[in-house]
């Protein structure tokens, strides 16, 4: 009897701290972050994530998915003509931005084996994104072209591919949206 008062004694002491704890440590410390949170825990990603805030993208991107997401590094927005960014943040801007992200992001997870193996791609933007594999390197062009730096970033709603610039829609594209 004494062994049963002490056991509900301690589940009493221990409910609330149980009850404290963050979702995550709930889960597991090993749970992954859903693509936004992975995006900017990364830290190369910043300007990433402003462009996403500043198109209404944000919780597109914390949904189900899955997706996969080319991501530009912060590097590759700095390398933007002079004034562009600065530009395409501006709330009058909103669709041609939202246009440009969404053209980083396809439906489904296609990790890098399974990029490898693809000519084209089709991105929630709408246009076909080219995808070439020579050597090893991994390079997808619309407008312009960007090289993959990094590939099989894990998330809970898909996978994240580090690009070295930012892809432009092909200008028939950018036109219809």
């Amino acid at each position: 009897m004494t062994s049963s008062l002490s056991r509900v004694f301690v589940a009493c002491l221990l409910l609330p701290l149980c009850a404290a704890l963050p979702a995550q440590a709930q889960q597991g410390e090993d749970a992954p972050a859903d693509i936004v949170q992975t995006a900017k825990a990364a830290g190369n990603f910043t300007t990433l994530a402003a462009a996403l805030e500043a198109a209404d993208l944000v919780e597109a991107l914390k949904g189900e998915g899955p997706f996969t997401v080319f991501a530009p590094t912060d590097e590759a927005f700095d390398a933007l003509p002079d004034g562009q960014l600065e530009s395409l943040l501006k709330p009058e801007n909103k669709d041609q931005l939202q246009s440009i992200l969404k053209y980083h992001v396809v439906s489904g997870k296609a990790m890098a084996s399974d990029v490898t193996s693809m000519s084209e791609a089709k991105t929630l933007q709408g246009a076909m994104v080219g995808i070439s594999t020579e050597d090893g390197a991994v390079t997808l062009s619309g407008k312009n072209k960007a090289t993959v730096t990094s590939t099989d970033i894990a998330a809970s709603n898909g996978v994240i591919h580090v690009i070295d610039a930012v892809l432009m829609p092909p200008a028939e594209e950018m036109a219809s949206e």
